[in-house]
């Protein structure tokens, strides 16, 4: 797609080369998916230099919610087996490993976004192509939003207040597997629900929801919101359930404004109309 020249608005943009056939269409993809997947091992590889590193900063939320719960409970004979471990003789190795190929795959999302743009870019309107440079760049804003919350305030406390359910005879013993899968997966569904003012802004634009909507239904999608806490997150634990639910109950007041900011002239127009009636 790349030989063709970028459509105007009306449509009339003209390409001074043929229009490529659907196998070049191809190759081309193919290209993109090797740039790719070449940006994805050099991330890796160089993660694998830095992986103790990496490892110790997935690790620090977990040190300070040890701290957090050795503050509330005072027997020192309660506060054993808080160390990580691994039940196999490859386990530590294969931590690495994978841990090494996630920063890979995450340090190469911007190569590969600038392949897939690089690719559908030149069938887009130019009004088009700017709309997308800002969705991809407060979509990246959200996510990134919610994951840094989760990461320096969600873990931390969350764990804590998880910790301090142990006794003389209840010990916990946690496994390095199901704690990086805890975090990677708290991690990502805060990054996703922090996209919410995002899907207001298109919910919106599309027509399917306005600002006066989301006021008169407040009551329920505050139910929802509660429901989604319970299912989303990994652990049971209402205190951690409450970490989402707080934040989504913010980010609704805030995708009502930005819903008002992405509301045309013409749906305003008609809402003022019925509204008179």
């Amino acid at each position: 797609m790349s030989s063709e020249q970028p459509k105007t608005e009306n449509g009339a943009g003209k390409s001074f080369e043929k229009e490529m056939p659907f196998l070049e269409h191809l190759e081309e993809l193919r290209s993109r998916l090797i740039k790719a997947l070449l940006s994805v091992a050099f991330f890796t590889g160089l993660s694998w230099f830095f992986i103790n590193h990496i490892f110790d900063f997935l690790v620090a939320p977990y040190k300070q919610a040890i701290a957090l719960a050795q503050a509330q409970i005072k027997d020192p004979a309660t506060m054993q087996g808080l160390h990580l471990v691994y039940l196999n003789p490859t386990g530590g190795f294969m931590i690495f490993l994978k841990l090494a190929i996630t920063v890979g795959i995450l340090f190469s999302i911007p190569v590969i976004v600038f392949q897939l743009w690089q690719f559908i870019a030149p069938g887009l309107l130019m009004r088009e192509r700017k709309i997308a440079v800002w969705v991809v760049f407060f979509t990246t804003l959200c996510f990134l939003s919610g994951a840094l919350f989760c990461y320096f305030v969600v873990l931390k406390f969350g764990l804590g207040f998880l910790l301090t359910f142990q006794s003389e005879v209840l010990t916990p013993m946690i496994s390095i597997d199901e704690y990086l899968g805890f975090v990677t997966i708290l991690i990502i569904v805060f990054g996703l629900v922090f996209e919410m003012p995002v899907v207001a802004f298109f919910l919106t634009k599309i027509g399917l929801v306005t600002p006066e909507f989301m006021r008169q239904k407040r009551r329920y999608g505050i139910v929802a919101i509660f429901v989604a806490a319970a299912v989303l997150t990994p652990s049971t634990d209402a205190f951690t359930q409450m970490l989402l639910a707080v934040p989504l109950l913010i980010l609704y007041e805030i995708s009502i404004w930005v819903s008002k900011i992405a509301l045309s002239k013409e749906m305003k127009a008609a809402i003022g109309e019925a509204a008179a009636n």
